[in-house]
């Protein structure tokens, strides 16, 4: 038992991660909750609701209480997290306090929403920091430094973008263009280019064994199983690397844009530290094979890969869930009148 535990959350669309202060990250589960309708009672939660994803029968329905970084379903957002931090792996306390990280430019009623869902599961006080400076913190940057830094966070549900410099954002912008999103587009590319019905673990499975973002040296392809959308029977077919290439195009061509944008209109000072210093990729959505090489070619200056990009908002959040008291200054920064939102 302790008196007062502090944790760091990354409530995701796709995983929530918690760090335990003095600790680390103690938990990693799928943030998705499975409810039986008949009940009207949660079944399952994290991993055990991930196996039921798109196999329930009717009556059960898995879903995604977080959606492209806001919560989409406060209810089912709420009992996740009351069960994710009734976790045996974290210690009964007194007295709770929470990092969160939050996408950028959230309304005033959306970042509410959060304070509202872990103050309801009982933390005591509940500190706010968007994604990008998470992230930062989390690659090990000096984010305090007179320079700038371009962070790119591309998670499940979205895609954060900002400029940081003086422990603040400058610019930031929040595309509803990630993971997911890519998962739909080779959804409905299998369904109108090869007939075949798939659900999201599959359009997954897809992306990870031979999606990319550039032409790769090697050919790739993977043997999926699905159901004929004309005659409704299982099927087999062969999905090629080109073929999942071509289905992203329309959602990356949309990323480099928007990062173009943010960067035309980052004060010039601040450009040059970024051809200097260089884009920054975090997030599941960056393991997308040949992202950094797009990005270079687009943009036109060195991207660097993070260190673990899964953990890396998780990592940044548990420097700041160390040390509260250090950092309180950046914890308030996405209040500033002076960020310019895109």
């Amino acid at each position: 038992m302790m008196l007062k535990k502090i944790l760091g959350v990354d409530l995701g669309t796709d995983t929530t991660q918690v760090y335990l202060k003095g600790v680390g990250i103690v938990l990693n589960e799928p943030s998705i909750v499975a409810f039986n309708n008949r009940t009207q009672r949660v079944v399952a939660v994290g991993r055990e609701a991930k196996k039921m994803l798109s196999r329930t029968p009717s009556h059960v329905t898995a879903l995604r209480p977080i959606m492209n970084g806001v919560i989409a379903d406060f209810d089912m957002a709420k009992e996740m997290v009351q069960r994710f931090l009734k976790n045996k792996t974290l210690p009964w306390s007194w007295l709770t306090e929470v990092v969160v990280s939050i996408s950028t430019n959230l309304t005033e009623v959306e970042r509410k929403s959060v304070e509202d869902l872990f103050r309801e599961v009982g933390v005591g006080k509940v500190y706010m920091i968007e994604e990008p400076i998470a992230a930062a913190l989390g690659s090990g940057l000096d984010i305090g430094a007179p320079t700038a830094h371009l962070v790119v966070d591309i998670g499940a549900g979205t895609t954060d973008m900002a400029i940081i410099s003086i422990n603040g954002l400058v610019v930031s912008k929040r595309l509803k263009i990630a993971g997911d999103h890519f998962n739909q587009e080779i959804i409905h590319g299998v369904k109108d280019e090869m007939k075949l019905f798939i659900g999201e673990p599959t359009a997954e499975e897809i992306k990870i064994a031979v999606g990319a973002a550039v032409p790769q040296t090697e050919k790739l392809d993977i043997s999926v199983r699905g159901r004929d959308a004309v005659s409704g029977l299982p099927k087999e077919v062969n999905v090629r690397d080109t073929q999942v290439r071509y289905w992203l195009l329309k959602s990356l061509k949309t990323m480099t844009e928007a990062l173009k944008e943010l960067i035309d209109v980052t004060p010039p000072e601040l450009v040059g530290d970024i051809y200097r210093n260089g884009v920054y990729l975090s997030g599941g959505g960056s393991m997308l094979r040949g992202m950094q090489q797009l990005f270079e070619k687009e943009i036109g200056v060195n991207v660097h890969g993070v260190d673990e990009p899964l953990i890396c908002v998780v990592r940044g959040i548990g420097l700041i869930a160390e040390n509260t008291s250090f950092y309180t200054n950046i914890l308030h920064s996405f209040s500033s009148s002076s960020i310019i939102r895109l």
